[in-house]
């Protein structure tokens, strides 16, 4: 996952003027530490990144600096080639200017010649992997996909449905289509499905207008914490515009997408932080930390 967040790190220098550490640390739900160490790794490969300080600091590329040929294999560029096709779509002309650039340096990625090459690495599992896979060929072959389903309360249903988008949101893959099953429109997490089959089914592009109603929405876990002052600024820095400053601690509401991203989070801030909402993820926490201390039981 480290090469696969490096590249996307990247692509992210490459689209915008300036980034911040903590705008990054947040997308891909790691500290704003690990960040500074991959920036550093990829100014060793070769690709000069510069870091400004201060209220509008961040990250950005060498000015002059462009990619050549030398960086990334073609397989490397198709990977990015596509994503950014995918995006297009998505977003209009925005990208369209630095698609073209990757074609000039690789005039191969237009052709597709190097399609079998592509990998959905921003999974977080093989079996999600392979999952992606297969509905990506489905929605260009406009093939019915089946699968079994797990909704958000944990209620297993087998599913038939017609898919039309693919798209990461927030640490996920989501796939959106008709669901012949339920005769309306929905969106399905990707890491909920098991037993995916292609038929062999057909369909044509349904034009629906109706709005999408989500099967797993990405809620998400609401958190209050609270940090020792001692702990800015990294905290500020990690959580920028969630800080309420309350005299000798600094209160924290913000919002995690993983518990174990969350409690990874918390721990790294050892006794400078209390859990003071939700009482779930308290709970987990002193489970973890006893968990921890079992496995110190016996050491000299």
């Amino acid at each position: 996952m480290k090469l696969d967040r490096m590249l996307a790190i990247t692509l992210e220098l490459m689209s915008k003027k300036r980034v911040r550490a903590a705008d990054l640390a947040a997308r891909f739900e790691v500290s704003t530490r690990t960040i500074y160490r991959e920036i550093e790794l990829i100014n060793q490969a070769g690709i000069p990144v510069v870091s400004y300080t201060g209220a509008d600091g961040g990250f950005e590329l060498m000015d002059g600096f462009f990619l050549t040929k030398q960086h990334f294999t073609v397989q490397d560029f198709s990977v990015i080639y596509r994503l950014l096709q995918s995006v297009e779509g998505a977003v209009g002309d925005r990208y369209t200017r630095m698609k073209d650039k990757l074609r000039s340096l690789h005039p191969k990625l237009e052709s597709g010649e190097h399609a079998d090459d592509l990998f959905f690495d921003l999974s977080t599992s093989e079996p999600d992997r392979e999952t992606v896979r297969g509905i990506y060929g489905a929605i260009g072959r406009k093939n019915v996909i089946a699968f079994a389903y797990q909704s958000a309360s944990g209620t297993m249903s087998e599913r038939r449905v017609e898919p039309t988008r693919l798209f990461w949101e927030r640490g996920a893959w989501y796939v959106e289509g008709h669901c012949l099953t339920r005769s309306a429109r929905r969106l399905f997490r990707v890491s909920r499905m098991s037993g995916l089959v292609i038929a062999n089914e057909t369909f044509e592009p349904r034009g629906e207008t109706e709005s999408v109603v989500p099967e797993q929405p990405p809620l998400g876990i609401h958190a209050h914490l609270r940090f020792d002052k001692s702990a800015d600024p990294r905290v500020s820095e990690q959580f920028p515009g969630e800080c309420s400053h309350e005299g000798d601690y600094i209160d924290v509401r913000t919002v995690f997408y993983k518990e174990e991203y969350a409690l990874s989070v918390v721990l790294s801030y050892g006794a400078k932080v209390v859990v003071m909402e939700p009482p779930e993820l308290r709970r987990n926490l002193l489970d973890a930390l006893e968990e921890i201390r079992r496995r110190y039981d016996g050491l000299a």
